[in-house]
C-alpha cells in the first residue's frame, strides 16, 4: 500500500459511495441494507429484472435515506422484455448476450438490432418507474453505454424518466497507482476517451456526471485496504465509488473470483468509518446534489 495515515492534499467536495447489482440475490440486498445501516453505502444500482428485485424493493422501501437508481443491464442477465420480443439481443437459454465486442458491431451493422436495444432499455426505465423509487441515477451492467450507441439511448432514456444523473467510468489512473496498481490494465486505460465523449453526452443533456469514479481497476475486489487508502487520496469534486457487496462469496448467479464479501467488511470496517469522519467528505446520493443545486 502506497498511502501515509491523513496525508492528503486534497479532499472531495461530495461522496458517492454506490453498490451495483441490488437485485441480483438476496445475500447482494441484505449486504446492501447492512452496508448502508452500519457503513458508508449512500447508494444503489437496481436490477429491475435481477431474480431478487422485488426483495431488493422491499427493502429499499425500507431505507428512506438509500438513494437508488438503475442498474442497465444489456449483457448476460435476463431481459425485461419476452425473448421471443428481442432474439437478437439474447442468446438459446433466453439470457441477454455475452458476445458484447460482437454484439457491439451488430448494432453498428443492423437497425433492427438497435431498435431491439431501444426497445428493451425502455421496459428496464418502465420497470423502474413501476417500482415506485425515485430515480436517483443511472448506470449501466459493464458499462456498455460507452459503446456510442448505447449511450445516446441511455442517455435520452434517462432524460426523458427524469434521472438526476449517469455514471461516467472516469477512473484517475494516477490515483489508481498511488493506492495499488494491481489490476490496472490497458483496456481499463483505454477507456478514457470513450468516457470523455459520454460525459459530454451526459452534460448535453443536462445531466450530472461525476468528476470522477473509482471501481474499475479493483472491481469485485475492493478490500479495505484499497478504500481506506483510496479515501486518503480523493480528488476534488463529484466523486462515485462503487462496488459489489454480498453476505458470500457463492450464491446464484455470483462472478467467478468475486470477493464479495470482503468488499461488505470494507464498507463497514471501523478505520473506514473513522476515515469518513476525520475528512468529513458530504457523502450523498446524486439526487442530494440536485436538491442543492436548485
Amino acid at each position: 500500500m502506497k498511502h501515509t495515515p491523513h496525508s492528503r492534499k486534497r479532499r472531495p467536495d461530495r461522496l458517492i459511495v454506490t453498490a451495483d447489482d441490488f437485485g441480483l440475490a438476496e445475500e447482494v440486498n441484505e449486504a446492501i441494507e447492512i452496508a448502508h445501516r452500519r457503513g458508508i453505502l449512500s447508494a444503489a444500482s437496481l436490477m429491475v429484472a435481477g431474480p431478487a428485485a422485488a426483495d431488493a424493493i422491499r427493502r429499499a422501501r425500507g431505507l428512506p435515506n438509500l438513494r437508488v437508481g438503475l442498474h442497465v443491464v444489456l449483457l448476460e442477465q435476463h431481459p425485461v422484455l419476452p425473448a421471443a420480443g428481442i432474439p437478437r439481443l439474447v442468446d438459446r437459454s433466453g439470457r441477454m448476450r455475452s458476445d458484447l465486442v460482437r454484439l457491439a458491431f451488430d448494432l453498428v451493422r443492423s437497425a433492427r438490432v438497435r431498435s431491439q436495444l431501444r426497445a428493451e432499455i425502455e421496459a428496464q426505465f418502465t420497470a423502474f418507474r413501476r417500482a415506485g423509487l425515485p430515480l436517483d441515477h443511472v448506470d449501466v451492467h459493464k458499462h456498455y453505454h460507452l459503446h456510442p450507441l448505447v449511450g445516446r439511448e441511455v442517455v435520452a432514456a434517462a432524460r426523458r424518466f427524469g434521472a438526476t444523473a449517469i455514471r461516467v467510468p472516469r477512473e484517475p489512473q494516477s490515483i489508481v497507482r498511488c493506492v495499488d496498481d494491481h489490476g490496472l490494465t490497458a483496456a481499463s486505460m483505454a477507456l478514457a476517451g470513450c468516457a470523455a465523449w459520454l460525459r459530454l453526452q451526459v452534460q448535453r443533456a443536462g445531466l450530472l456526471a461525476p468528476d470522477a469514479v473509482f471501481g474499475l481497476a479493483w472491481s469485485g475486489a475492493f478490500t479495505e485496504d484499497r478504500l481506506l487508502g483510496l479515501l486518503r487520496h480523493l480528488p476534488p469534486g463529484v466523486v462515485e465509488i462503487y462496488m459489489h457487496p454480498a453476505t458470500e462469496d457463492r450464491f446464484s448467479n455470483s462472478a467467478g473470483g468475486y470477493r464479495y464479501s470482503d468488499e461488505l467488511k470494507a464498507l463497514c470496517a471501523p478505520e473506514v468509518l473513522a476515515e469518513i469522519s476525520h475528512a468529513r467528505p458530504k457523502v450523498v446520493g446524486y439526487s442530494d446534489l440536485a436538491n442543492c443545486a436548485t
